[in-house]
Parts: structure tokens; sequence; C-alpha cells
């Protein structure tokens, strides 16, 4: 019976002429590799090869075989996928809980990539608040989280994954539109929209940070509980804010116009997961590896 290994090793020594670049090729040294091809031959009684002095010729016999096996060898990666996407809508999805509206592009790339590398895992994503985050990812209901942080809490660990510069945001129209890199201390002049502490606590606490270092008493115009509510606030002229590149990115509006701050400052997104997880620790591993590695 002729065996996928040997299809394997002849197509490679086939498409190299070469027994010493197909060893290479897939990994195994000449002797066994010329072994299996001299198997190969006597299973189907011919000759696939014309072996001359430093010269590989493949015979008509074995050029129909690579044909053929060429075929085989792709229907067989094909039946492999199909049977591990069958198997994966089977399977307790990898659930993702995005908080904080996070709608960065950085994001959206991540999941994509790391979905072309574990096409069998399918997944499902799950909009949350920060705190709702938290409960869910204590409650297993949910493997991974993003956010811009939330309270400490000693069974969630919360690993920066990436960082965006910050930027101004400012109404259509407004005086300081007309530089194209603003000061943090000429921003933080106007009055200022800023984050709720309970339905956004990372970013408030990111955001408040630095406000405070540039001055102690910013004039606050108004509270936003979302980021549509804050960018919407700066739209309508009630009043300036900051945001993260990222998102800058991401919403490119008509209605307000984003500038570099002279300084730089930085806003960091973090992955969250539950500490000693009772199920799915491999997926979960896997998925912030991949993060880590494009980082």
């Amino acid at each position: 019976m002729i065996e996928i290994r040997h299809l394997r090793y002849f197509v490679a020594v086939a498409e190299e002429l070469s027994f010493r670049r197909a060893a290479e090729r897939v990994h195994i040294d000449q002797t066994p590799l010329s072994r299996t091809i001299r198997d190969l031959e006597d299973r189907l009684s011919v000759r696939l090869f014309v072996r001359a002095p430093r010269k590989l010729h493949l015979t008509p016999a074995g050029l129909k075989l690579l044909q053929e096996a060429r075929e085989i060898l792709i229907r067989l990666e094909r039946a492999k996928r199909a049977v591990r996407m069958t198997n994966a809508l089977y399977q307790a999805p990898f659930r993702i809980g995005v908080a904080d509206g996070i709608a960065q592009p950085k994001l959206s790339q991540y999941l994509k990539r790391w979905q072309i590398t574990s096409p069998h895992v399918h997944l499902e994503l799950v909009e949350l608040q920060a705190r709702e985050l938290v409960a869910a990812l204590k409650s297993e209901d949910v493997d991974v989280g993003f956010s811009f942080g939330v309270p400490l809490d000693e069974s969630i660990v919360q690993v920066p994954v990436w960082r965006h510069r910050l930027m101004a945001m400012l109404p259509d129209g407004h005086e300081l539109s007309i530089q194209p890199v603003v000061s943090l201390p000429e921003l933080l002049a106007f009055p200022l929209i800023s984050c709720n502490e309970e339905r956004l606590p990372g970013l408030s606490s990111q955001m408040h940070a630095i406000v405070h270092k540039y001055t102690k008493r910013p004039t606050v115009a108004g509270e936003a509980h979302t980021l549509s509510g804050y960018v919407n606030r700066i739209a309508v002229g009630a009043g300036v804010g900051l945001s993260d590149a990222g998102h800058a990115q991401a919403m490119q509006r008509s209605d307000i116009l984003v500038r570099f701050l002279a300084e730089e400052e930085y806003i960091t997104t973090f992955a969250l997961h539950k500490f000693q997880r009772r199920e799915g620790v491999e997926n979960m591993q896997s998925f912030l590896t991949h993060i880590n590695d494009m980082s």
C-alpha cells in the first residue's frame, strides 16, 4: 500500500531533482529518503527516475505520478481544513470581551490575523462595560478582554499590549484648529470634556493622570459615559477633548479636527484575563502569545 509519506517524499525529489535538496526540504537524511523512493518504485513496479551521474530525470511514469500526487496532497489538505472547520462549529467559541467602546484599527488587525493562524477556533466578540468585563472574566463567560484598564483586582491580570499617542480633538472652526500642533497647556485653557469614572474607569484614570500633569484645576465642560458621547459633545462645540491616535484614525469625522500635541503622552490598551482559569487555558495562552508577538 502506498502511504502519504511516499507521495510527499516523491514530490519533493521530483520538484528538486536532487536527493540532497529534497532531504533538506522534508527534514530527513538522504539515505532513508532514497530508500523510500525505491520502495515506492517497487510497490508501483515502475521506474520513476532516471538516475544519471550528477543528474536526475523523471520518467514518463514519474511525470504522471507527480501530477497525480500533487492533486492528492492538495485534496488531503482541503479535507483536513474542512474537518477542522466543521469541528470548530461544534466547539465552544473563544469569546473576547471588548470594553470602553474600543474601536482601534489595531484591535481588528490582531483579531483578523489570529483567525488566519487559528482558523479552527471560532471567534466571538462580546461588547461590555468595563466593570461587566471584570465579572464576565471571573465567571469565565469570556476568555480574554480588551480595555483601557479596570480597577485593580487580584483575580484579573491586566497586560499592556499596545499604546497610542494622545491627540487633541477640536470642534470644527475652533481657534486652535489653525495650528498643526497644539500644546496641552493651550488646549487645557479651554473647557474640557471628561470621561465618566464609573463607566470608563481606565480611560478616565489615564486621562486624569495626564491632564493633572499640566494643570491642577481643569475646567470640565461635561462628562461622557461612552466614547460616542464624548465625540458628539466635542462635535457640537461643548468643549475640547483628547483621544488616542488609534481612535482618531478610526473616526475621521469632518466635524471634528484632530491635531498632534507638542507633548508626547500615550494612552495604553490592556488585554485582560482571569488568573488561574479552569477551562480554555490553551486558547487563551495561544491568543496572548499571538498578541505579544505582534506588539
